[in-house]
């Protein structure tokens, strides 16, 4: 399998230690078809078994999300253009894999609906770094099986307790979670719904996103959108750039014209990869948590986090490495 070789060559490269991984693939991926040797022909993979043949080749205390969605954007690090691709079609996926950084704690979590337990637990929200922590910066967040009775007011509930003004909070809903390996030991039924996501912590973290609406519709007003997030000044050293859009956009949005979006992002950020998906709805808005720039005047209105038919871009940068 294409994903988990690409992990394997880079850790035994050893360019990197990872202590947390975030790894996203289109469902085709993993659960396409391969070649079964014993039998000699093709069987349907379970995505179970991909995903612990990822975890398999990581560090035994690595925190990993794991997330499968509709499709996939990705930087092929490999190559020389380093140009961001929309990937609807086909099978595709990336791994980010973080290590340790000096300043900056990357926490995963997990917040499965409970059936019986209307009420969430916000204890739970201290522990995952979300509350009382002076140094959040950034949440990405992540809906899965979106489809189930009761999962968008679950997730509307998870939102609104963390929409303040001093934290990016952005991400969309997926298919599925195929890792999370803190809970591998009581792992939800997978029909169950819920939120997970990844807390980035840290004073010296900077961050900044868009909302490209439905009226972000051509080249130009693409463009126009990611002026307003170069405008935000974040450093693009030691940045990575996030796109979370709806499946109802890419080429079907922008009449046949592909990689619109990522396209406009490498023109004003050439030196920033950018990673994301396709997915079911977005969380998002124009918002930034470093000096005094801001996007647009925020009032005491919380604001409109969840979407459709939108794309949200964010920027995420780590500090300056020494």
């Amino acid at each position: 399998h294409a994903l988990v070789r690409a992990m394997a060559r880079e850790l035994e490269q050893g360019h990197v230690l990872p202590q947390t991984v975030l790894y996203i693939a289109d469902a085709e991926t993993f659960s396409g078809h391969e070649e079964c040797h014993e039998q000699k022909k093709a069987r349907k993979r379970n995505s179970k078994e991909t995903a612990l043949a990822l975890e398999k080749l990581l560090p035994k205390r690595c925190h990993v999300l794991g997330l499968l969605t509709p499709g996939i954007v990705v930087t092929p690090m490999g190559s020389s253009s380093n140009q961001p691709q929309e990937i609807e079609d086909g099978e595709a996926g990336f791994a980010l894999l973080f290590p340790k950084i000096d300043g900056v704690k990357i926490q995963t979590f997990h917040f499965p609906k409970d059936m019986k337990n209307r009420v969430i637990d916000e204890s739970k929200f201290a522990e995952a770094g979300l509350r009382n922590n002076p140094d959040l910066r950034v949440v990405l967040l992540f809906g899965y099986n979106s489809w189930k009775s009761g999962a968008p007011r679950f997730l509307h509930q998870i939102v609104n307790l963390l929409n303040e003004k001093s934290i990016i909070l952005a991400g969309g809903q997926v298919e599925n979670v195929t890792s999370l390996t803190s809970e591998n030991n009581n792992a939800q039924p997978s029909d169950a719904c819920g939120v997970v996501g990844l807390a980035f912590s840290g004073p010296q973290i900077q961050s900044a996103t868009v909302l490209l609406d439905q009226d972000v519709a051509d080249e130009r007003t693409a463009e126009a959108a990611m002026q307003r997030l170069k405008a935000a000044n974040i450093p693009e050293c030691n940045t990575i750039g996030f796109m979370f859009a709806c499946v109802g956009r890419g080429y079907r949005h922008y009449k046949t014209k592909r990689n619109m979006e990522a396209d406009a992002f490498r023109k004003f950020f050439p030196n920033v990869p950018l990673f994301g998906f396709f997915g079911h709805g977005e969380i998002g808005c124009d918002r930034i948590v470093t000096g005094n720039f801001v996007l647009r005047e925020c009032n005491d209105v919380k604001d409109d986090l969840l979407h459709g038919y939108t794309t949200v871009m964010t920027l995420i940068h780590l500090g300056s490495t020494k």
